[in-house]
């Protein structure tokens, strides 16, 4: 069985997945069920490496989430700006 601190870091970590696929931007990704299944498959463990290893594709898939939303935010804003606008209005 794993420890309570364990326990809560992956319940935290679910939670934190959960917000960030709520503005995942493919719905027919599918984040939220695919995000369950991953966590029910590995419900189960009890070795305590192999709960590491799982908590840390968790956390890998967060920061790859993340970065897929700031990519996002900087292709809309260089959209925003023509292309050939001078980056410096001083002469």
């Amino acid at each position: 069985m794993a420890s309570k601190e364990t326990r809560l870091r992956v319940i935290s970590l679910y939670k934190e997945l959960h917000r960030l696929g709520r503005e995942y931007p493919d719905p027919a990704y599918n984040f939220h069920k695919k995000l369950r299944g991953l966590f029910e498959k590995n419900r189960n463990l009890t070795d305590p490496q192999e709960i590491e290893k799982a908590i840390k594709l968790g956390e890998y898939i967060r920061n790859e989430t993340l970065a897929l939303y700031s990519l996002r935010k900087y292709r809309h804003l260089k959209r925003m700006y023509p292309q050939d606008s001078p980056t410096d209005p001083l002469p």
